[in-house]
C-alpha cells in the first residue's frame, strides 16, 4: 500500500491518531478507562455528522462482515435484557449492565465498523502505534529504576473509578507488579493486569510491524517485545514466537510451491507424530507448571462457570457477573475465559453471537490475506484475538485493544486498497460520478 501521508487527515482520522498519542498521558492521568470506552461512540456521531451534511456518502462503504459484527454485538444486549428480566435483577441493574455493554461488547461491533467505513490511513495508525509501544519501553526503564529503589508499586487510584469497570485495576496508576507466586516483579504497562499486558503489546507489534520506516519499525517491534517478555504472560510468550511464521504463512497461500512444501511435510509430521505430540505436552505442562496457582484459580472459574450455566441459565445466562468462593480467591465467575464468561452471564445464545462473527471474520481474513500484507496484518490480530480469548475476558478490555478492532475492521473491507488513497476531493468526484450514472439509469 501506497504511503499518503501528503493527504490531508479527515477529522475522525485526526480523533483517531491524537487518541493513540495520548495512550500513556490519559494513562497517567488516571483516564485511559475513559478514554478507550468513549471514543468510539464519539467517531459514530463524527460518522453521522458527516454524512448528515454531506450526505450518505461513507456508509456504502461497509462490508457485511462488519454488518454481521453489528447485529451479533445487538444479540448480546438483547441476552442482556432477557437475563434480567427472567432473573428479575431489577431496573436499576438493567441499566447498569447495559452501560457496560456499551462500553465492552458494543465497541467490537463499534470500532470495527468504523473501521470497514471510513477511509483511513493505516500507515498513520501503525506509526502512532509505534510511538504508544516506544512509550511503553520508556515508561519500563523507568519503573524498574523504581523497583530498584523501591518505590511504592501504584502511584494513585483515579477518582474516575465511579465510573465502573471490572474493579479499581482499571483506574490505578502502577509503576509495576509483583508476582506473588516468585516475589519477582512484573509490568503491567498500562493495562489492569499484567497478561492483559501481553495482550495488548501482541496486537501493538502486529501493527508496529507495517511501519514504513525501518528505523520507527524496529523500535516499535523492540519496544513491543520488551513489554512481552516483561509483562511475563505465557500466553504473550508463545505468540512472539509463533505469530510471524502465522502471519507469513497467510501471505503465502497464493504461492503453490506452499501447497507442495505442506505436502511434503505431512509424511514427516505423521512419521514423529509421537515424539512431536511428547514435546508439546511437555512444552503445555510446562506452561501450566510456571505458575500453578494461577492454573489451578483458571481451572476452578471454569468448571463453576460451566456447571452455573448448565444448571441454571443454558440459552441467555444470568446476566450479571458475581464473584467467586474463596478458594478462587474471589475472582468473578467467567473473568479468566471469554468463552466461559458469555456461556455464565449471556448463554449459549451470546457465546454463538460472538462466535460467528468472530470465526467468519477469521475465515474470511485468511481467504484475503495473499491479497495484501494490511489484510494478513488483520488476519493475525484475529488470530490473537482468538488465542487470549481462551485466557482473559476480552470484554472487559475492549477500551485497549481498540486499534487492533479498527484495523480488524479495515482488513475486513473488500475495498481496503483503494480506500487509503481515497481524498476528501476523490470522494466528491466518485460522489459526482456515480449521481451521474444513477440519473443517467432513471432517464
Amino acid at each position: 500500500m501506497a504511503t499518503t501521508s501528503h493527504h490531508p487527515l479527515l477529522i475522525e482520522e485526526r480523533v483517531i491518531v491524537l487518541a493513540l498519542l495520548a495512550t500513556w498521558p490519559a494513562y497517567l492521568g488516571g483516564l485511559l478507562y475513559v478514554l478507550g470506552s468513549m471514543i468510539a461512540w464519539l467517531l459514530l456521531g463524527l460518522v453521522l455528522l458527516r454524512s448528515l451534511i454531506e450526505g450518505n456518502v461513507v456508509f456504502y462503504r461497509t462490508s457485511p462482515l462488519s454488518l454481521l459484527w453489528i447485529f451479533a454485538m445487538a444479540i448480546m444486549l438483547l441476552c442482556l435484557w432477557y437475563a434480567h428480566i427472567d432473573w428479575e435483577l431489577g431496573a436499576g441493574k438493567t441499566i447498569k449492565s447495559s452501560f457496560g455493554w456499551a462500553k465492552g461488547w458494543a465497541l467490537f461491533a463499534l470500532f470495527i465498523f468504523l473501521g470497514s467505513i471510513l477511509p483511513l490511513n493505516l500507515s498513520r495508525i501503525s506509526r502512532a502505534c509505534c510511538w504508544v509501544a516506544s512509550m511503553g519501553a520508556a515508561y519500563a526503564f523507568i519503573s524498574i529504576v523504581a523497583y530498584a529503589l523501591s518505590l511504592p508499586q501504584s502511584l494513585f487510584i483515579s477518582p474516575l473509578q465511579f465510573m465502573g469497570g471490572g474493579g479499581p485495576e482499571f483506574f490505578d496508576v502502577r509503576l509495576y507488579g509483583i508476582n506473588p507466586e516468585t516475589g519477582w516483579p512484573r509490568w503491567f504497562f498500562y493495562a489492569p493486569w499484567a497478561p492483559a499486558a501481553g495482550l495488548v503489546a501482541s496486537l501493538l507489534l502486529m501493527i508496529c510491524a507495517r511501519e514504513h520506516n525501518l528505523i520507527i519499525r524496529s523500535i516499535g517491534i523492540a519496544s513491543c517485545t520488551l513489554m512481552i517478555i516483561l509483562c511475563q504472560s505465557r500466553v504473550a510468550w508463545l505468540l512472539l514466537l509463533l505469530i510471524f511464521p502465522v502471519y507469513f504463512f497467510a501471505r503465502l497461500t497464493a504461492q503453490r510451491w506452499i501447497y507442495v512444501l505442506m505436502g511434503a511435510l505431512v509424511p514427516v509430521f505423521i512419521l514423529f507424530s509421537v515424539e512431536i505430540f511428547e514435546i508439546l505436552n511437555t512444552t503445555m505442562d510446562n506452561i501450566k507448571n510456571s505458575r500453578p496457582d494461577s492454573t489451578r484459580v483458571r481451572a476452578e472459574l471454569a468448571q463453576i462457570a460451566l456447571q452455573s450455566w448448565e444448571s441454571d441459565a443454558y440459552l441467555f445466562g444470568h446476566g450479571i457477573v458475581i464473584a467467586g468462593p474463596k478458594s478462587v480467591e474471589f475472582m468473578p465467575i467467567g473473568s479468566h475465559h471469554s468463552w466461559y464468561g458469555l456461556l455464565y452471564v449471556k448463554g449459549l445464545v451470546g457465546l454463538l453471537a460472538f462466535a460467528t462473527p468472530l470465526i467468519l471474520s477469521l475465515l474470511y481474513l485468511f481467504w484475503r490475506a495473499n491479497a495484501h500484507p494490511d489484510i494478513a496484518t488483520g488476519f493475525a490480530l484475529v488470530v490473537i484475538l482468538c488465542v487470549y480469548s481462551f485466557t482473559e475476558n476480552l470484554e472487559i478490555l475492549a477500551y485497549l485493544i481498540w486499534p487492533a478492532l479498527l484495523w480488524i475492521g479495515a482488513s475486513l473491507n473488500p475495498r481496503r486498497e483503494f480506500l487509503s488513497q481515497i481524498t476528501t476531493v476523490e470522494n466528491q468526484a466518485v460522489r459526482n460520478l456515480r449521481s451521474k450514472h444513477t440519473h443517467s439509469h432513471s432517464a
